[in-house]
């Protein structure tokens, strides 16, 4: 599946506060290699106090890198989405190596699950 590439370092605006992304990184696996995302997102204008937390996105294991561009120059790679069976096993390894609190898993057509 084709996945966008976030930019990072861009601070994205919300109603609440603001998140963002700060690194790109990868795993090497049996299956082949799993790339990902490290963020920071943090409720700075709620109603209900100041929190934040940093969190993954894994859109999968990588196929192509820069296999292409949107209209805004953004890059676009080609992932096939983590196997089920696997979520605990990266997840468990993505938060011992970036200490964050959530991993996102994309899935095919547009789903997410998060392992806390």
């Amino acid at each position: 599946m084709e996945f966008v590439n976030p930019m990072l370092n861009e601070v994205v605006e919300a109603i609440g506060g603001y998140y963002l992304f700060t690194k790109e990184d990868s795993l090497d696996h049996g299956k082949g290699k799993i790339t990902y995302f490290v963020g920071h997102a943090v409720t700075d204008r709620a109603c209900c106090g100041l929190t934040g937390c940093g969190y993954a996105v894994v859109p999968g294991h990588l196929v192509s890198t820069r296999y292409s561009t949107d209209k805004e120059n953004r890059i676009i790679s080609l992932v096939d989405p983590v196997c089920e069976d696997l979520f605990e096993e990266v997840a468990k390894t993505i938060r011992l190596k970036e200490g964050v609190s959530q991993v996102i898993f994309l899935c095919e057509g547009g789903g997410s699950r998060i392992l806390f």
